[in-house]
């Protein structure tokens, strides 16, 4: 147990950056800038701490959803942040909020994965899968996809929660722990695994469809060749895309898993893909704007160095990304400069915003839930 904890420690460390030179961690200080957005917050809730968890609101048509460490789950009408319900889920809540056609979903440390109701909170059934759920379970035409720690893909049956299928592959010794789910389109379940990889899944086959190899590990220590996926693959109709950690970010044709192209970088929060443009923050915290059909840079914001950054959220009028202290950060899509500043309540944000028609939602550590809009 000790061996395995200090393994844990150790890549965690790892994954911030960590070095003896102090100042080599130390975040950037904040500067000043002249605003030409605005934060408007249209209301703000606070649901309970999320302790260790990477936990992370899920917003529906008409509401938005989050859940605490402890294990309450709380559903908000979007419009005006009335509570609508409460449903105590009775056990450590370590992967969520997922939802969709009507269904609220989380999973636990334990392999629970529960299944409540969006308009009244009553919960309809409950399944198990191989270890802890570290990540929100995902939804679409009726199959509940689950990402289980060991690695495991399982498929649930969205009505009563019978397992459907199960993929699992050989992953290596040492593998860097990790919040990525699952990312699903056009009945294709995309998914990065440990040492590079990049798996294409049918949504309700569980079968392979296609494998590609974003990176090879590099290094003479076992520390050093990590080269994990963890956070989530990008995918619209023509391709997709997913960056690795001490590895590269790599494109592939959706269907058929031809290479588009590479490049080296690193990154353990993820990124996004807006029209021509993918935005995406890197393992220390800096923020990039590339071109998608060719991964050139079109530009860097550096201001944000280990400040924890979070994967951006791309909008029409911005580039927003939140980090530890709690801030949310609006970038020019253009030329990545500062266009506002929004303080929540100083704790950790460790999740990209969730998107909403009409604005966004955030989760920070100490359980403030935030619907806002920036104009």
């Amino acid at each position: 147990m000790r061996g395995a904890y200090a393994l844990l420690v150790v890549l965690a460390l790892l994954a911030t950056g960590c070095s003896s030179d102090k100042n080599l961690v130390k975040p950037a200080k904040l500067t000043n800038f002249k605003s030409s957005l605005k934060f408007d917050v249209r209301w703000h809730q606070n649901v309970g701490k999320m302790e260790n968890n990477a936990l992370l609101p899920a917003v529906t048509h008409d509401s938005v959803i989050a859940a605490n460490a402890k294990g309450i789950i709380q559903c908000f009408d979007k419009t005006s942040g009335r509570l609508r319900w409460r449903a105590d889920n009775h056990t450590v809540i370590s992967g969520g909020v997922g939802a969709a056609d009507g269904l609220v979903l989380v999973g636990g440390l334990k392999g629970d994965v529960s299944a409540y109701q969006e308009s009244s909170g009553n919960l309809l059934w409950t399944s198990k899968v191989s270890s802890e759920v570290l990540s929100a379970p995902s939804l679409v035409d009726g199959v509940v996809v689950v990402r289980s720690g060991d690695g495991r893909i399982a498929g649930l049956d969205s009505q009563n929660g019978k397992r459907m299928w199960l993929y699992e592959r050989a992953t290596p010794a040492l593998v860097a722990r990790s919040n990525a789910g699952v990312t699903i389109h056009n009945g294709i379940v995309y998914v990065g695994f440990p040492a590079g990889k990049l798996a294409a899944i049918g949504l309700h086959s569980g079968v392979i469809v296609w494998e590609a190899t974003v990176s090879q590990p590099r290094g003479n220590t076992e520390l050093e060749r990590i080269s994990d996926i963890t956070s989530l693959p990008i995918v619209d109709d023509s391709e997709v895309c997913v960056v690795s950690f001490q590895g590269r970010l790599a494109c592939f044709d959706a269907e058929q898993g031809g290479s588009l192209w590479n490049r080296d970088l690193s990154s353990d929060k993820g990124l996004t893909m807006s029209r021509k443009y993918l935005y995406l923050t890197d393992s220390s915290g800096v923020v990039m704007g590339l071109d998608k059909l060719s991964g050139s840079s079109y530009w860097k914001n550096d201001q944000l160095l280990n400040r924890k950054t979070t994967a951006p959220l791309a909008l029409d009028n911005g580039v927003v990304v939140a980090d530890f202290e709690g801030y949310l950060h609006v970038l020019n899509r253009d030329d990545g400069s500062f266009m506002a500043r929004f303080k929540t309540d100083g704790s950790a944000i460790r999740s990209a915003p969730v998107p909403a028609d009409d604005g966004f939602a955030v989760q920070t550590g100490d359980g403030g839930l935030y619907f806002l809009a920036i104009h």
